[in-house]
């Protein structure tokens, strides 16, 4: 399944960094979100783009946007990504990738999720779909650009 700007974002439950839960549905009612999925912590390209939106994160705030991201990394892993890039967001661990396969990003063959980042409003309603494997600062600006609309 390939989700497309309009369609209606799956819900979904997964361990978050900082030892909580994030459940989709419980997140939307503070403005639209930024769900970003990602193939692996410390690789050279989802570390440019989990601190790009780490640097954007201020800006992002202002435009009524929250960012989450999305590996099939473990909780450990993404707690020490996140402590080492100073990332002010959460990571989710989607280990078997159930919820990459809901969003149509998962790649079987690597067991990852590919570079794809979803901007979702209060209602669930995707806004922005961007996909790009090789350039991953061009998801921070088209989630800046989902945030001015």
């Amino acid at each position: 399944m390939k989700l497309k700007i309009g369609d209606k974002a799956p819900d979904f439950e997964l361990p978050s960094t900082g030892g909580g839960t994030f459940r989709l549905s419980d997140n939307l009612s503070d403005g639209n979100l930024v769900l970003y999925f990602y193939p692996k912590d410390f690789t050279p390209g989802c570390t440019a783009e989990a601190c790009g939106f780490r640097d954007e994160f201020t800006l992002l705030g202002e435009l009524n946007l929250r960012v989450v991201g999305v590996s099939t990394d473990t909780i450990e892993s993404h707690e020490s990504f996140r402590r080492e890039h100073r990332l002010p967001f959460e990571l989710l661990s989607d280990t078997g990738g159930r919820v990459a396969k809901l969003f149509g990003v998962y790649n079987g063959l690597f067991n990852i999720a590919n570079r794809v980042t979803f901007v979702i409003d209060r209602e669930g309603k995707i806004l922005s779909v961007t996909k790009n494997m090789f350039s991953p600062k061009t998801h921070v600006g088209a989630a800046k650009a989902a945030g001015r609309r």
